[in-house]
Formats: structure tokens, C-alpha cells, sequence
């Protein structure tokens, strides 16, 4: 028996990896977390399996239901929504089944932050302009920020900050951040990225709160901000180059 930890993607029910539309077709339990995963999914499940929204159970309850499966001999299909390595809470979960000897393993997914971005028809590491992304979020209800990770010594970077978590604060991340990028420096909220009532609300940093408050959005939206967001004059990258030489690209002879 083994839980397969199986991220469903963003949103849109076709995002999902292969591999993990295969295992939940084939696991009798199917633990999915509520209205995050498409009822698409979901409905993949075979016929007669057991399938429990887990969004009103605790880790307790969860964990209970994991260890009933595995005394019954039934692989489990612990779906979660994006990719489970971001903000899926799988980590407290494997720790409680290590302990009890259940067996796991983890199929990624389409994480938000990627659906996000192709939202906007944009890459967020651009030549000369942004090469690393900062996922990140704010601390709020749930679990404390640990020292250091500041909204403020990320932005200090440059780097194409993506927020999660925090489309309720707009206003504070916005002001955490104006001390290191321009007031006019790109901004954007993808809502439910990749659902059919996908919204994009595109600004700049000095006009983005504003916009989310009109727009009503509270919440399942990732907050995106940095250059690399409108960059257009940027050199082009070394990759395509015609004279730069790699394994698979050598140096022509003569």
C-alpha cells in the first residue's frame, strides 16, 4: 500500500501530469483538498473508490483515515492542488506516515505561480533583467515567517518576486517593497489561474491595491511583481546565440 502525494495542477483539469491522473484512476481511496482541485479530477476516481474532501478534517482525521487505507491494503491518492512541494502541507503529513511505517510517494504538478505567468504571456526571468523568482508569502493566520524571509530583503534583490497567500494585504506588499523597486515598476494579481473564471488585473506598483480592491478579489490569487513583467528592451540570451557553443551545439570545424 502507498499514499501517493499527487499534485493536480492550477486549476484546469487537463494541467494534470499524466502520472497522476494514472494513479488516481487506480486508487479505492481518494483524499482531495476541497474546491482547489476541479471536480474533473476528482471524478477520475474508480468506480466505487472512496473519495473525502479533506477540507473540513484535520491532520488528525486525515492521518486516521491514511492508516484505516493502509490496514485495508488500499493505495490512497492524496490529491492537492498546484504542485504539493509549495504551500501543500505535505511535509507534516509525511512525517506523522514515516512514523507509522506507511509507505508515500510525491507526483508533482503545475504549480500557480507557472500558470500565473502564462497568464500574462510573460517570462519571469528575462536576460540582463530578473533570473531568479522569489516564491514567497506573508505571514499571516497560519504559520509565522521564519527570520530573514522579509518581504523587504527579497525585493532588496531585484528578482521577480511571486506572492502567495496575500491578496488580502495588497497594501502591505505593496508598501513593504516600494523601498527597493520604482513606484512604476510592474505589477499584476492572477485570480483562480488557468479555472475558466480566470481574472488578470495588470498595474504598476503605485496602482495595483487600488485595482484589486475594485475588482472585490480576496482570495486564490497570486500577487507578481518586478521588471521582467513588461521587459521589452533586453538583450537577447546567450542560449540561441549563433556562436555560443555547447554538448550539443559544438564548435563548427573549419
Amino acid at each position: 500500500m502507498t499514499v501517493h502525494f499527487i499534485g493536480a495542477g492550477p486549476g484546469a483539469p487537463d494541467l494534470i501530469t499524466v502520472r497522476g491522473l494514472n494513479l488516481i484512476r487506480r486508487c479505492p481511496v481518494c483524499l482531495y483538498a476541497g474546491s482547489l482541485v476541479p471536480c474533473e479530477v476528482v471524478a477520475e476516481a474508480p468506480a466505487g473508490a472512496e473519495v473525502i474532501d479533506t477540507s473540513r478534517l484535520d491532520l488528525d482525521a486525515i492521518v486516521a483515515r491514511i492508516e484505516r487505507a493502509h490496514v485495508e491494503g488500499k493505495d490512497v491518492a492524496r490529491i492537492h492542488s498546484g504542485d504539493p512541494s509549495l504551500y501543500g502541507a505535505i511535509a507534516e503529513q509525511i512525517r506523522r506516515l514515516d512514523r507509522l511505517g506507511i509507505a508515500w510517494d510525491i507526483t508533482p504538478g503545475v504549480p500557480s505561480f507557472a500558470a500565473a505567468a502564462a497568464a500574462l504571456g510573460r517570462e519571469l526571468t528575462v536576460p540582463g533583467v530578473a533570473q531568479s523568482v522569489v516564491l514567497t508569502r506573508v505571514a499571516l493566520r497560519s504559520s509565522a515567517m521564519p527570520d530573514g524571509e522579509t518581504l523587504a530583503a527579497f525585493a532588496a534583490t531585484g528578482a521577480t518576486l511571486v506572492v502567495h497567500l496575500a491578496i488580502r494585504h495588497i497594501e502591505r506588499v505593496v508598501a513593504d517593497v516600494l523601498p527597493f523597486y520604482a513606484a512604476s515598476t510592474p505589477a499584476a494579481v492572477v485570480y483562480r489561474a488557468s479555472w475558466p473564471d480566470e481574472r488578470v488585473l495588470r498595474g504598476t506598483l503605485d496602482s495595483i491595491a487600488e485595482q484589486v480592491r475594485r475588482s472585490g478579489i480576496e482570495r486564490t490569487a497570486v500577487i507578481l511583481i518586478g521588471p521582467a513583467l513588461a521587459a521589452d528592451d533586453f538583450r537577447d540570451s546567450r542560449l540561441y546565440a549563433g556562436d555560443h557553443v555547447r554538448a550539443f551545439r559544438p564548435e563548427p570545424k573549419g
